[in-house]
């Protein structure tokens, strides 16, 4: 484990990036640790952060301050310093992890942190994990250089023009996989092309804006398109949301709390 740490990670440079990863997600299991203790009113637990005056401080402002000193830092000590620039990575991944546990409250303007919205957090967290596991792993998004260099496409204008035509269509098909509702396959398959393909063939999802766009028409061949998109919905990706609902609650907790009106 230690070999391949060194040569996966160590040698190739992306030591910094892998303890950002390491921040991003001890940061994230250290904050809704700290939140179930003081939603379950434990004694012991220090809660929440109330100076005078009874303002309650969400932890995103912690997040901001780390992201912004880390980030500051960064850019004064050299390159060479891997072991400096490994540190304020650690700490950067901590300031983003509890912005992103918050998203829900900066995409809402409003406090839904343990209700339905607040879900929203834990996908985004769960997306940046998963993507920098990527990066940190050596999978890339599919660049013009690495399809001059794969030999896909030959070098001279030419060849730069052919893997631009071909980047293009990867962030098209991206882009289309997107607007049908399908973040994760779009995400994915921006380092795994063949995603893109598969989720831009595919139905929209029913509550998507390309369903809302080209499923709306009063034709029986788009009304076939959304009752199909729709029984998919019910039938498969309904019972696959709820196992992901219950992985997502048993680390983060149940969102169950009713809608502020």
């Amino acid at each position: 484990m230690a070999e391949w740490f060194r040569r996966t990670v160590v040698e190739t440079g992306r030591l910094p990036l892998f303890c950002f990863f390491a921040g991003v997600i001890v940061g994230f299991l250290f904050i809704r640790f700290s939140v179930r203790m003081i939603r379950a009113q434990v004694k012991w637990w220090p809660g929440n952060v109330t100076p005078g005056g009874g303002m309650h401080i969400h932890h995103v402002v912690f997040g901001v301050v780390f992201m912004l000193l880390a980030g500051v830092l960064s850019f004064v000590v050299p390159d060479e310093r891997t072991v400096w620039r490994s540190v304020l990575a650690g700490l950067f991944g901590v300031g983003a992890a509890l912005v992103l546990d918050e998203f829900a409250l900066i995409l809402h303007l409003e406090d839904v942190y343990w209700s339905e919205k607040g879900r929203t957090s834990i996908d985004a967290v769960f997306v940046a994990i998963s993507v920098t596991g990527l990066l940190v792993l050596g999978v890339r998004p599919v660049g013009i250089e690495d399809l001059v260099q794969a030999g896909i496409v030959g070098g001279g204008l030419l060849g730069y023009s052919l893997a631009a035509a071909v980047a293009l269509t990867y962030l098209g098909l991206a882009a289309t996989t997107l607007l049908k509702g399908k973040i994760w396959t779009g995400l994915l398959g921006l380092f795994i092309p063949v995603l893109l393909f598969v989720g831009a063939i595919r139905l929209a999802r029913p509550h998507s804006p390309w369903a809302r766009w080209r499923y709306q028409e009063p034709d029986p061949r788009t009304a076939a398109k959304l009752a199909k998109a729709k029984w998919r919905e019910v039938q498969l990706r309904r019972p696959a949301i709820k196992t992901k609902i219950w992985l997502q609650e048993l680390v983060a907790g149940h969102h169950d709390a009713p809608p502020e009106r």
